[in-house]
């Protein structure tokens, strides 16, 4: 159920976006991601000290 759920806010956002012509909006989520997957990858290491410091 909770992935039929992720699914259906992915599928609605590719419809908005091909809908709406928002392209722009794909490379702004995409670095979103990225840089969410970075914060929780190097929580625990010994790297975050210097990845928080970016910010």
């Amino acid at each position: 159920m909770a992935t039929s759920g992720k699914m259906s806010v992915l599928t609605g956002l590719w419809d908005f976006m091909r809908v709406r012509k928002k392209w722009w909006l794909g490379p702004i989520i995409g670095m979103l991601l990225m840089l969410g997957l970075l914060l929780v990858f190097t929580q625990g290491s010994a790297l975050a000290p210097f990845i928080y410091t970016l910010f």
